[in-house]
């Protein structure tokens, strides 16, 4: 990990507490970006690497993502000393040790919370969370239902392998019913978790999916998720070749990925398949249906729209991911522009100052009934 030293940057130059000069926003904030200072020169992958070895299993899926942060980060042009990884626990959690950034190795499911804090306090940092689906749906699925409908201004990956690698391979929150593992010998009994559909139907306004081995897709989500203003949450599907291997294969097999993925493009009609020849539907009840493109009225085929306030629709789209991998969406499910709680909270902050005045802390401490014990 990098070497962090008191109210310093890892090169110990203090400029972690920098000003927040530069800007490169978007015309919504660039996720606040424009308040997170900008490197001096040119940054490249190696920049954000670290001395320390890289501890996961060989074949990890976690080392193609790792590579995906570490050579998309230098294109925001941030400076190294305002960004930050958080993480919980797990195999995932290790990331914070091999970014070159400021990190903080938590405690369980707990990063979503120790995130928010920073996210708030410090408007001039890139605030970045990395868990797992075991860290961020068991233990900390109350933390991060309340990060996505706060929308704080946080980018939260989660690195979704269906298994708790780091115990040696218990079903996790999203292991498919009936899946044998060492804590469940006669196969699980718990329906798993649909990550997007939870964060839709908590009013996430950014929520995406990706996958490991597609750097190109991983990219240009980790692009948008961190242009966003508010809470970016990315579901990442990763294989876990120990205890869960293949779990995603087919989405990997060049045989049938490109007839089972869905690649969702904002304002694109939502047509799949090797040679296009498949598309959505929606039907009568609001859910999504694959029809042929040649039996259909072009004017059937849905429409994706990222940016509709409604989420009744993104959330459909993510009901198409079932176990079996038939029919599976990636991309960006919902972008949709409302205030951060960052925001928000600075301005009920500078109103009290603009109406009570500054305020002192000592004095405060010692008003009202207090008492003195000798």
């Amino acid at each position: 990990m990098s070497d962090i030293r008191a109210n310093g940057s890892p090169n110990g130059d203090g400029a972690a507490n920098g000003s927040s000069n530069g800007n490169n926003g978007s015309p919504n904030g660039g996720g606040l970006l424009s308040l997170v200072p900008k490197a001096d020169g040119k940054q490249t992958m190696k920049d954000f690497k670290t001395d320390q070895e890289v501890r996961w299993c060989p074949g990890c899926g976690d080392y193609a993502i790792l590579a995906a942060v570490q050579s998309f980060l230098p294109e925001l042009g941030l400076r190294r000393e305002n960004i930050t990884f958080i993480s919980g626990i797990g195999c995932s959690s290790r990331f914070p040790y091999y970014m070159n950034t400021y990190g903080f190795h938590s405690i369980h499911g707990r990063a979503p919370a120790i995130a928010t804090g920073l996210a708030t306090s410090r408007p001039d940092l890139s605030v970045w969370v990395v868990t797992g689906d075991g860290d961020s749906l068991s233990i900390g699925g109350n933390h991060l239902i309340h990060a996505l409908r706060r929308n704080v201004n946080l980018k939260i990956l989660l690195f979704n392998n269906r298994i708790y690698g780091l115990t040696k391979g218990q079903y996790s929150p999203t292991s498919e019913l009936g899946k044998i593992t060492k804590s469940t010998p006669m196969g699980s009994l718990d329906a798993p978790f649909n990550p997007l559909s939870l964060a839709i139907g908590a009013e996430g306004t950014f929520v995406a999916r990706t996958i490991d081995s597609d750097r190109k897709h991983l990219q240009s989500v980790l692009r948008a998720a961190a242009q966003h203003r508010g809470t970016a949450l990315v579901e990442i599907y990763q294989n876990c070749n120990i205890f869960n291997d293949g779990a995603f294969d087919p989405l990997k097999d060049a045989a049938v990925r490109d007839d089972v993925t869905v690649r969702l493009e904002h304002g694109e009609p939502i047509v799949f398949g090797a040679d296009r020849a498949k598309a959505l539907r929606r039907t009568p009840a609001g859910s999504f249906e694959v029809v042929n493109v040649a039996d259909v009225d072009p004017a059937e085929i849905a429409v994706h729209d990222a940016h509709n306030p409604d989420p009744s629709q993104a959330f459909a789209l993510s009901r198409l991911d079932q176990p079996a991998f038939e029919h599976t969406p990636i991309g960006i499910f919902r972008d949709v522009d409302r205030p951060s709680y960052d925001e928000l909270m600075r301005a009920q902050l500078d109103d009290a100052v603009q109406t009570q005045g500054e305020g002192d802390l000592a004095a405060l401490l010692g008003s009202g009934d207090t008492w003195r014990i000798d």
